[in-house]
């Protein structure tokens, strides 16, 4: 039954891969008609951010975090077990994984960089381009991709249930025979809701406490919400619009100097079905293009929240900027050439990026206020993972 399913998995993905070529060759009139990726209304005013709440379908119990905990950090949840989840959300890395582009799985090399999971139970979407809607789907994503955790479902499940502490948590959290590798992304997905910071010096300013924030932080908040015009998109509770935007960014150098990203990166153009005339004229990452198809959505990526961004350099969906002093440059200069119109000659660089003529000191001052967004550093230790033993 397991090698059936297995063969009916893999025509899926031929037909499944064969018809992304269709669409992106020929976006649908869906695509076409689908809502603009770009904010259309006024800013939200910043708010301190609540706990998040859990779906309805995977409500959180201490045991199904402490099982998703557990999972995080073992690598048997990838190809050849040395791709956990942590290996690319590393707590002593700002829950990311210090690199420019993460590294992926073994004989690959990424063409993003890893986001933080600190408060990632608030997104709607997640990854840059907002390809998931869930965490439990992006766990499971995460663990099956090519270029991340490269796992095998039946195999992966294979291995929980040939561990007998995790047959023993399945079944009390999740009232299985066996361990299902569904409910491992559950317990993940419980895990990561835990992971947030709400009581930054953001936060208690917000409640009212003014002296959470410094003069330099006040004047940048000031400068945030006005001359600097980052609460266009950096707005709400978690700072962002969760809408997607060119802003202009520099191409990264890695992808000239790593002969595995560029090979990772064509074959992921390829696999996503993009038009041949479009895959052969640039290393530009499309963004949300790879979902809509849509022209006018080339290279725009979701606003990430700036909250704990003190821990998650560098910057960037390709990690260009080491620093938030190269960041608010960057913006203040006005972003750079749109690479869409450099490689395809239409533009789709979002008309709020301009220049903001900001002094030194402001600069400095908004840089101090981006700081107070972040809390202490959340840092956890691995924990230790249950041995093999025979099935029972």
């Amino acid at each position: 039954m397991r090698n059936l399913r297995s063969i009916i998995a893999g025509s899926a993905l031929v037909a499944v891969t064969a018809a992304m070529w269709v669409a992106r060759a020929a976006p649908s009139a869906t695509a076409r008609a689908s809502a603009p990726s770009e904010r259309t209304s006024a800013p939200r005013p910043l708010a301190p951010l609540d706990p998040p709440s859990a779906p309805a379908d995977n409500p959180t119990t201490p045991e199904k975090v402490e099982l998703g905990k557990l999972l995080f950090f073992d690598g048997r949840l990838s190809g050849d077990t040395t791709t956990p989840c942590s290996g690319c959300h590393q707590p002593k890395l700002g829950w990311g994984d210090g690199m420019d582009l993460s590294h992926g799985y073994p004989g690959t090399h990424h063409w993003r960089n890893s986001q933080t999971v600190i408060n990632s139970a608030y997104y709607a979407k997640l990854f840059w381009a907002g390809e998931s809607t869930s965490l439990e789907k992006q766990a499971e994503a995460a663990a099956t991709g090519n270029v991340a955790g490269n796992g095998a479902i039946d195999l992966m499940e294979e291995r929980l249930r040939q561990v007998p502490e995790y047959v023993d948590r399945f079944r009390k959290v999740f009232g299985t025979e066996r361990p299902e590798i569904g409910d491992a992304w559950r317990a993940i997905a419980a895990y990561e809701r835990t992971l947030i910071q709400t009581g930054t010096p953001l936060d208690r300013f917000l409640r009212g406490d003014a002296s959470a924030l410094g003069p330099e932080a006040k004047r940048g908040k000031a400068l945030f919400e006005g001359k600097a015009r980052c609460i266009q998109c950096h707005d709400g509770p978690l700072t962002s619009d969760e809408k997607y935007h060119n802003i202009g960014l520099p191409p990264s150098p890695t992808y000239e100097t790593s002969p595995l990203v560029t090979i990772t990166f064509r074959f992921q153009n390829y696999s996503r079905g993009v038009p041949e005339e479009v895959y052969r004229k640039s290393k530009l990452d499309l963004g949300l293009y790879y979902t809509t198809a849509r022209d006018e959505d080339m290279a725009k990526f979701r606003t990430p929240s700036l909250r704990y961004l003190k821990y998650t350099a560098p910057y960037m969906h390709n990690g260009v900027f080491k620093t938030l002093e190269e960041v608010v440059a960057f913006y203040n200069r006005g972003g750079d050439p749109d690479p869409v119109k450099t490689y395809f000659g239409h533009a789709t660089k979002s008309p709020l990026i301009r220049p903001l003529g900001l002094s030194k000191q402001e600069q400095a001052d908004l840089v101090a206020f981006l700081l107070g967004m972040s809390g202490d550093e959340i840092v956890v230790d691995q924990p230790k993972l249950p041995p093999y033993g025979a099935e029972k």
